[in-house]
């Protein structure tokens, strides 16, 4: 009883003081949570617990939940032709490289999927510290397309660890394919819907809302579509983040919605994930043979083929900001534990190459993050001086 006691007021102080430590150290609150996870772990005060992994495991998926509603499928499905093309022509060029790559180190199979994926939930963060700049704009639309197919993989992935090659994958992929034909449809036919009596939306979710009726609503599709994805064996992340999606795509008059349920995600439920992962990571494990120099070589492919893949963005962007929003794209922090998690626990990776991934991710957002301000204060002032 004492133990749990004692991991409740540790997770409690993270949480209070991440923030704080965060601003003294110019850097976002997520690896400051990891990292005292992992610190507090280390000395016993965060330990293992039935409910602490319960409770990180919703996280996680509110996490995901979070990450859709900052996709609005009407606005991705009227990007232009030409912008859409580039966008899956950066995708093919990522996947290109990562099996290019992993084929030439002899990484595995998996690191074929980990390399490339791509998650939207620091993007945000960016946003909040540079507005709505083009680049950005551009990062969190084509970000979020290579979400989608970043998590599809990892559905797909998930299913091949636990099932292997056979009749449990084919079964796992129809199921995975009759959901999407079923969300599509849904989809549509809310769109009919909404567009032939738009009140149904203000009735589902009214502007003068005293009884949190869109807070209640978002919940209930985010546990309708995890159940759904429970009953059919699939990845439940999966599911979380298409039903964010449905918040900003049929309630667009709840412009403030996404922002009030991710102000409680990362104020309560995320954070417990983040120090569940650090306290997940053997801080002696920094001193086996040739992590470090591992880690920061997947932290050098992962940057160097998204700057690389950026550029097909130059006619769009112009080089600075095609190259911003590559840096942009090489945070996919929450994936990337969760892949390497996923196949760490399916024996696809050893403990060597978990470790390594986990230090890479946050590699990646600790070095992204200083590159990011340089290049953008270099921007500021190369435009100051050609005013």
């Amino acid at each position: 009883m004492s133990e749990n006691v004692v991991l409740i007021i540790t997770i409690s102080l993270i949480i209070i003081f991440s923030p704080f430590f965060a601003k003294a150290l110019k850097l976002p609150t997520t690896p400051i949570e990891i990292i005292l996870g992992s610190l507090l772990g280390y000395v016993g005060f965060v330990h293992e617990a039935h409910l602490f992994d319960v409770v990180a495991e919703f996280g996680f998926l509110f996490l995901m939940f979070i990450a859709g509603t900052e996709i609005n499928l009407k606005k991705v499905i009227k990007m232009s032709p030409a912008v859409m093309r580039r966008v899956i022509f950066y995708l093919i060029i990522l996947y290109a490289f990562s099996i290019g790559f992993s084929l030439y180190l002899e990484l595995g199979n998996v690191f074929m999927v980990l390399l490339p994926l791509i998650s939207v939930g620091l993007i945000a963060t960016l946003s909040k510290e540079y507005g709505k700049t083009p680049w950005l704009e551009l990062s969190m639309t084509a970000g979020g397309i290579g979400e989608v197919v970043s998590i599809g993989f990892l559905t797909i992935t998930s299913a091949t660890l636990h099932s292997g090659f056979g009749l449990g994958l084919f079964q796992t992929l129809m199921a995975l394919l009759a959901f999407l034909v079923f969300m599509f449809l849904l989809f549509r036919a809310m769109q009919l819907l909404f567009w032939w009596f738009p009140e149904v939306s203000t009735a589902l979710m009214p502007h003068n809302d005293n009884k949190e009726q869109d807070i209640r609503l978002s919940m209930g599709i985010f546990f309708l579509l995890v159940g759904a994805m429970l009953f059919l064996n699939l990845e439940l992340a999966f599911g979380a983040f298409l039903a964010g999606i449905f918040i900003p795509t049929f309630f667009e008059h709840k412009q403030d919605l996404p922002e009030k349920l991710s102000s409680f995600g990362f104020g309560f439920l995320i954070p417990i994930f983040f120090i569940h992962i650090g306290s997940s990571f053997n801080l002696e494990a920094v001193f086996m043979d040739g992590l470090i120099t591992m880690a920061l070589t997947i932290t050098g492919i992962m940057i160097a083929m998204r700057v690389i893949a950026s550029l097909v963005f130059i006619k769009e962007l112009g080089i600075i900001d095609s190259l911003l929003m590559g840096l942009s794209h090489s945070m996919p922090l929450t994936l990337l534990i969760a892949m390497a998690t996923l196949a760490f626990n399916a024996d696809s990776i050893d403990t060597m190459h978990y470790y390594a991934l986990i230090l890479a991710a946050l590699f990646q957002v600790i070095g992204v993050m200083v590159i990011i301000k340089l290049l953008n204060n270099y921007k500021l002032k190369k435009e100051e001086v050609l005013k």
